[in-house]
């Protein structure tokens, strides 16, 4: 991450744009050789997220490599959205998070403090603090957001899975009779 490209992250909306009151974060674009490697570890993972949220899943948007340096947030959001902007966002079924570093709030050797995964389901929210390589999987319309990061910088990797038709749901039998 810390040699590659930094642009910073936008937001999809009507347009795709920079917000910063929204969300403050950099998109890093990594090596290719590591977005491979992490793009095929995530495809292993496809059929048992899909087996655990008992749906069909086909294909992921694309690894996304994201820097929150202090002060770095994302407000509350959903990633599933109709947008003309992203017409591929209607399809996330599922986003992907992994964090690549963890959190002091974890663990005092963590690479930074605040940051939390906040999650909002069943009226509850839950803060998902994060530790070095865990990968956390939600469905993308999902209310979520990224607290402040106050110290340090949080370095994760961002993707989503798509809904997809099971063959059987399209497969139908002819009688030739």
């Amino acid at each position: 991450m810390d040699a590659g490209l930094t642009e910073t992250a936008e937001v999809l909306d009507d347009e795709i744009e920079v917000r910063d009151e929204v969300r403050r974060v950099a998109s890093i674009e990594v090596d290719p050789a590591i977005v491979a490697e992490v793009e095929q570890r995530l495809d292993s993972q496809q059929a048992p997220i899909a087996a655990y949220f008992g749906r069909h899943l086909s294909g992921r948007e694309g690894a996304g490599f994201l820097r929150y340096a202090d002060g770095g947030f994302y407000r509350a959001h959903r990633d599933r959205a109709s947008v003309a902007s992203w017409p591929d966002a209607a399809r996330r079924a599922i986003a992907l998070v992994v964090f690549l570093n963890g959190s002091r709030d974890q663990d005092p050797d963590g690479a930074f403090a605040g940051g939390a995964l906040r999650v909002f389901a069943d009226d509850d929210a839950i803060d998902v603090v994060p530790r070095q390589g865990m990968l956390v999987a939600f469905p993308a319309d999902l209310l979520h957001e990224v607290l402040e990061v106050v110290a340090g910088t949080r370095d994760t990797i961002v993707d989503w899975l798509y809904d997809g038709i099971a063959p059987s749901a399209n497969f139908k039998v002819r009688s030739s009779k």
